[in-house]
């Protein structure tokens, strides 16, 4: 029975007791597994169904830890320096994972265990007597989360149980094997563009933090960019660029604007995990993870420095001459008993923690110049056009940034994007510098195919664009779940 138990592939431990996101949307949802069956009965019991979901994305193997570990330490962008940091950490970060390693198994389960909960909301809310409009929505929020999570998993472990359903009875998790990529974008998109129908494009204050038509219409415009669907890509994002009256995004005049506790929800932000010190667990860990290990309280003065996600030299090296996003988002050298250490670090989530790993950063999953970013690259995979729209939205996001604008035939050559390929660089040299520790490059690498390029030397291989499927899964269900090929 113990591996029974354990079957997290599909949630098999039902909406547990989690905790909430921490909003003011978010209140508690303490449903437990015995009396899951008979809660479902009015929009309250719903709302707190559908609170579980969010609260799910604060789990350590989503965006509390796994996120920046897989999506910046498996880069070129950040590393581990210490290793007294962790070992399974070093070997995400040095290509040495096997399917034993912790992330990848609290990755896999923590996703897991959000979709079972999303997937009692869809099911259950249907015999709940509410408003239609209201129902619609809570649909449309789960689904969208649904799709989010999926996407993580599909990006990490590539082909993976597809489960749309309630599990009820732990033995229907044998039924569960792998379903192809293929199939599960499809849900992906099914999901995705539900939930753009039934949500709206804001909500009043109590509500904010919820997802939104337009975070899931940024979502499925970044599916459409990682399946290489260009056209599609293209005319999502543009229709979310097209509708700014009514999202009202917008590019701040600040990039320091968009970070910090201060500034959490903005109008650059599209969607964020929400996160809140002092509730009991709702804290994000960001500022002790990201301070250097042995800075005592230089870097972070409540709690312990724990040394993750070290900016590399080839990302400090990566930032133009007077790039305002630079200090805004690392620094290489900090002051401890008078004496200055060189040590890179991040600082995008800095802050006073309320006790150890205990902040209010929230966690930025979209935001509006991704979109930009995202549809200057769709575009020019189209077809590359001089000084077209493209190079105008490239151009927008350096600007803010104090840089100059790139054009076709630039006297300085660095500033001159000549072709296609050229401009494919000069979008992924965006989004590094720009999206930087944000949890984007590893995934914009294996995108764009030049992951192997850029990080053979640091030791991946060929089959290493997805991470082994965790052992634990293969062993409770053998016959439906295989290894990944040269793990």
């Amino acid at each position: 029975m113990k591996n029974i138990k354990n079957l997290l592939i599909i949630g098999l431990a039902g909406l547990l007791a989690v905790t909430s996101c921490s909003e003011d949307f978010l209140d508690r949802a303490p449903i437990s597994q015995q009396n899951s069956n008979n809660f479902y009965k009015t929009a309250e019991d719903m709302k707190n169904a559908l609170t579980a979901v969010y609260g799910s994305l604060q789990y350590g193997g989503q965006y509390y830890s796994s996120i920046h570990v897989i999506g910046d330490m498996r880069s070129d962008n950040t590393e581990i320096t210490n290793p007294n940091a962790g070992a399974d950490l070093q070997a995400v970060d040095n290509f040495t994972n096997v399917a034993v390693n912790s992330i990848g198994n609290n990755t896999w389960n923590a996703n897991y265990q959000g979709i079972q909960a999303a997937n009692i909301v869809i099911e259950k809310i249907q015999a709940v007597n509410m408003d239609q409009n209201l129902k619609a929505r809570y649909v449309g929020e789960a689904k969208f989360l649904r799709a989010l999570m999926y996407f993580n998993l599909v990006r990490i472990f590539g082909d993976v149980p597809l489960v749309v359903t309630v599990i009820n009875n732990p033995l229907q998790g044998y039924e569960y094997g792998r379903e192809s990529v293929a199939n599960v974008y499809s849900q992906i998109i099914s999901d995705l563009t539900e939930a753009e129908e039934s949500l709206p494009f804001t909500y009043g204050a109590a509500d904010i933090g919820r997802a939104t038509k337009g975070a899931a219409m940024a979502l499925l415009g970044k599916v459409h960019l990682t399946l290489k669907n260009y056209p599609e890509a293209a005319q999502k994002l543009k229709e979310l660029i097209d509708a700014s009256g009514q999202t009202n995004y917008q590019i701040l005049p600040q990039y320091a604007s968009i970070f910090g506790a201060a500034n959490q929800n903005n109008a650059e932000s599209i969607f964020e995990v929400q996160f809140k010190s002092s509730s009991s667990g709702e804290g994000s860990p960001f500022t002790n993870q990201f301070a250097p290990i042995g800075s005592g309280g230089a870097v972070v003065s409540v709690g312990n420095p724990l040394g993750q996600n070290i900016p590399t030299a080839d990302m400090n090296n990566a930032y133009e001459e007077d790039d305002l996003r630079k200090d805004v988002s690392m620094r290489t050298s900090y002051v401890l008993n008078g004496n200055t250490v060189n040590h890179n670090y991040v600082v995008k989530y800095s802050g006073t923690p309320a006790a150890n790993l205990d902040s209010d950063n929230n966690w930025i999953v979209l935001r509006y110049a991704d979109v930009l970013l995202m549809y200057a690259e769709a575009l020019n995979e189209q077809g590359y056009v001089a000084d077209g729209p493209a190079f105008d939205y490239l151009n927008q996001i350096r600007n803010r940034a104090g840089l100059p604008s790139k054009t076709s035939a630039n006297a300085d050559p660095n500033l001159s994007v000549p072709n296609q390929a050229a401009f494919r660089l000069a979008v992924e040299q965006e989004r590094r510098v720009e999206l930087a520790f944000e949890g984007h490059r590893w995934f914009d690498l294996i995108r764009t195919d030049r992951a192997l390029d850029l990080l053979s030397a640091k030791g991946m291989q060929p089959h290493m664009s997805i991470f082994p499927i965790p052992q634990s899964q293969i062993d409770i269900n053998p016959t439906k779940i295989s290894q990944n090929p040269n793990y």
